[in-house]
């Protein structure tokens, strides 16, 4: 539906109404986008033979500015006074024989450098770099710790903590360290109750828990910690005036479309979380309770740099903003955070947009108050900008600190974690049930920081059962190791008895829906890490959990399907076909049919013919790069799963091709049987709306948003495609009259991020498409809207313009088949994100 986009972008190019005049220098200012009052320069181009490209950015003591060139070494200048650009001469080449700096800061008298060199010139690893004689030069260079990593989730930012501390940003493809200390209990695993599928283009296969870690080190680089872990590339971060730490996570775009698939998002680091990275199909869905929720989902996008907007001469609303920069789709977003609990939730303004804008890292300057960004990376062309305020907005300095009760719960529990305190167990367990997430994490995590003999029994035999599933959890995986990761101990048989029959005890309807999540889940990873009981307490998991499956929810169907599943239980088959055809989207449907792969008790001929007949519906589905090659992968394992019987009765439909359909296609497919209704009017739907937007059917409102072809395109609740915009936060930007004119007339006027290019060569040819990647020069388009590998490369030299496309991919017309009512419903849906318990909707 609203404003249909063609990618499944690594980069994008923010477009403009001008077209783009392609030359050997940064990106002009005028395909440069800011607010109102904002004012953005081009301070310098940076000669890519000579300076390379820039990717990071920070200010020494003396108000000067460092910058890396991402495989070569450093430099420092004065910024040019306002109106005025840089100057070659005035750029000093630091002396300092260090290079692939992917992370910079000054502090302590001294210039820290995270290297990430995977050119393998010189060790990854912390740095310090000083002056050896007080001549003003850099030039001493000291290894503080040497690192291991791999590619671009390596090595990256340092921050200035708290206590006269550094922080450390690393992806998961650097090896983790041995520390003194951790706040992450150090029994992380894989944890996948079913087989996990690896990447299917061979992506990160080898890689398995913690994935990236942020580390606390002290300004001699001898004493490490671990804060947090399970990110998959992180870059950058920051600490808020509340003296909390915030990072922007990146998603894994070949994932998009499928269930596992998780935006880029911004993470409130709390200490000892675990963000449930793992690789292929085993990352952790924000639901399960075993990982945390972000703060804000993002979206597509390659995270880079990050800082607060503190100290910037701009309106107070952006000094307190973190501001995240997106490489691929060129932009940098204002996320404005707001306490929630004991944590924090947020909403995105797009503040800077560029055509082509690979933003690298920004910085706000502690003396003159304005925004340094830096565009560059893989040796693309680089550049400087400032950004500064002369609106009518007062710029004064806006402190704002806030505190909640819950935050100071929290960190009251976070002081037990890492050490062992004889108050801790005590303090925390009442708090193992506590209503906020953030809060139960970290008095989990108290508790699994203590002696497992304190504690052991009381979980066992905690008459709260919503406490006692978490306190199981927690003693599961401290308990016992996942043989996943090479680290296999011998199973305590007497312990995992127990715990099968604590859990045995639990009273599904005594549970909160976060009880329910927990039980099912620690049910998993007692499977997995002790190993399945005796027939006899495997009868008794299925009786248990059997009757509340189908459940009201998807998370809780996720969970308790794959549970099934991997028990054999009775009736599991047909109750996941049923879900299986019955789910609008197709994150559900493969998340169903993922599960359902392992399952060889219960089918009949009727139900397994109903699942290969799914499979060859889904050959028809678009996602990343991996997303076909998943689904061959789910279809080989339940090919795999039948008997010899089995396979010769499906002999002919095993054998059967599938008809390839595009979206449109699958669109009208979902209408056949829809008589046409009328060409609707903009006026006539828009009055209908003012009176007729009470007592809606949700069910029916997500109905026509699947049939209407929606899900195809646009993320709308976690699911949903990623070639449009996502529409779940739509009720905080459009009204009904604006989104319904959107609807009816989607190409006048087309987000900038959401439109289609075409590329003139100076041969005369044009290429019309996405920009998918860029790397030096070349430049990769995307050609078929429907087909992800289908792109042509052209010679960035060789091109004389990019303009826009002045029609928008989304066909007008999506409404002509829906009566009135089911207008009103589709409507409702989309202006409640999703929320079953908007006034909108009937009760």
């Amino acid at each position: 539906m609203l404003r249909f986009f063609v990618t499944l972008i690594v980069f994008t190019l923010g477009i403009f109404a001008q077209a783009q005049s392609v030359q050997d220098s940064a990106t002009p200012v005028r395909n440069i986008k800011a607010p109102d009052g904002f004012k953005v320069e081009l301070l310098y181009s940076v000669p890519k033979p000579v300076q390379g490209s820039w990717v990071n950015l920070c200010t020494d003591n003396k108000g000067r500015i460092i910058v890396s060139d991402q495989f070569g070494g450093l430099y420092r200048f004065k910024p040019p006074t306002a109106g005025q650009p840089l100057k070659a001469k005035d750029i000093e080449k630091v002396p300092a024989k260090i290079r692939a700096a992917n992370g910079l800061l000054w502090a302590f008298g001294a210039l820290y450098v995270g290297v990430n060199d995977y050119e393998r010139k010189m060790e990854s690893g912390l740095y310090r770099v000083t002056d050896s004689n007080g001549d003003d030069r850099l030039d001493k260079v000291e290894k503080l710790r040497g690192m291991t990593a791999r590619g671009d989730h390596g090595i990256h930012a340092i921050l200035p903590g708290p206590q006269n501390s550094l922080y450390l940003i690393t992806g998961n493809n650097t090896t983790p360290l041995n520390t003194q200390k951790s706040r992450v209990p150090l029994h992380w695993g894989e944890d996948h109750l079913l087989p996990r599928m690896p990447d299917g283009r061979g992506h990160n296969r080898d890689r398995l828990a913690p994935g990236g870690i942020i580390y606390k080190v002290s300004p001699d680089g001898k004493k490490w910690e671990i804060v947090s872990s399970g990110y998959r590339n992180i870059f950058d971060g920051g600490f808020n005036r509340d003296g909390e730490l915030f990072t922007y996570d990146a998603d894994m775009e070949y994932d998009f479309n499928t269930s596992w698939y998780r935006p880029t998002r911004i993470n409130h680091v709390t200490s000892g979380s675990m963000w449930g990275w793992r690789n292929g199909t085993g990352k952790r869905p924000e639901f399960y309770p075993d990982t945390l929720p972000p703060a804000i989902n993002i979206g597509p996008g390659s995270p880079t740099g990050t800082v607060f907007g503190y100290g910037a001469k701009f309106p107070a609303k952006y000094q307190n903003a973190f501001f995240i920069l997106d490489w691929s789709w060129g932009k940098i977003h204002a996320i404005h955070l707001k306490p929630h609990g004991s944590s924090y939730t947020g909403t995105k303004e797009t503040f800077i947009t560029g055509s082509p804008l690979p933003v690298t890292d920004v910085i706000i300057h502690p003396k003159d108050g304005a925004m340094y960004f830096t565009i560059g990376g893989r040796k693309v062309q680089s550049g400087l900008y400032r950004v500064t305020y002369s609106g009518k907005e007062s710029t004064k300095p806006a402190v704002k600190r806030t505190m909640h009760y819950g935050r100071i719960l929290r960190q009251k529990l976070e002081n037990f974690h890492g050490v062992q305190h004889k108050d801790a167990v005590n303090q925390s367990w009442p708090h193992l049930d506590h209503g906020d997430r953030f809060i139960r994490w970290a008095a989990l995590t108290a508790v699994q920081h203590q002696p497992l003999a304190q504690w052991k029994a009381r979980a066992l035999n905690e008459k709260n059962f919503n406490k006692r599933v978490a306190a199981l959890l927690g003693l599961c995986k401290v308990a016992a190791s996942d043989p996943a990761n090479g680290k296999a101990a011998p199973v305590d048989k007497q312990l995992a008895a127990a715990v099968y029959k604590s859990l045995a005890e639990v009273k599904w309807d005594k549970l909160n829906h976060a009880g329910k999540l927990t039980l099912v889940r620690t049910y998993q990873i007692a499977l997995v890490r002790f190993g399945k009981p005796n027939a006899v307490a495997v009868k008794k998991i299925i009786a248990q959990l059997n009757p509340h499956f189908p459940a009201p929810t998807f998370e809780e169907n996720w969970l308790l399907c794959e549970t099934l599943v991997f028990l054999q239980a009775p009736g599991t088959a047909a109750k996941g076909i049923k879900l299986l055809q019955a789910a609008d989207t197709q994150e559900e449907q493969i998340e169903y049919a993922r599960s359902l792969r392992m399952l060889k008790a219960g089918w009949t001929t009727e139900l397994r013919t109903a699942y290969f007949n799914w499979f060859l519906k889904a050959a028809s589905y678009r996602g990343g790069r991996s997303f076909s090659i998943f689904i061959g992968f789910i279809r080989r394992d339940a090919v795999a799963s039948l008997s010899a019987k089995e396979k010769l009765e499906l002999k002919d439909l095993l054998a059967k091709k599938p008809v390839v359909k595009s979206p449109f296609e699958i669109m009208a497919e979902a209408m056949i049987g829809r008589k046409y209704v009328k060409q609707w009017k903009l006026d006539e739907l828009s009055t209908a709306a003012k009176t007729k937007l009470k007592q809606r059917d949700f069910a029916r409102g997500r109905k026509m948003f699947s049939a209407g072809g929606c899900f195809a395109c646009h993320r709308f609740d976690n699911k949903g495609g990623m070639t449009g915009p996502d529409l779940t936060s739509a009720g905080g930007r459009y009204s009904a009259h604006d989104l319904l004119e959107q609807i009816i007339n989607p190409s006048k006027e087309i987000n900038e991020q959401f439109v289609p290019v075409v590329v003139k060569m100076k041969d005369g040819s044009t290429v019309t498409g996405v920009v998918v990647n860029m790397n030096g020069d070349r430049v990769s388009v995307n050609t078929d809207m429907f087909d992800p590998n289908q792109q042509v490369n052209v010679n960035r030299p060789d091109v004389v313009s990019i303009e826009p496309s002045k029609v928008s991919p989304m066909p007008p017309g999506l409404l002509n088949l829906m009566r009135e009512d089911e207008v009103m419903d589709l409507l409702a849906y989309i202006l409640s994100g999703g929320d079953r318990n908007h006034p909108a909707f009937k009760k």
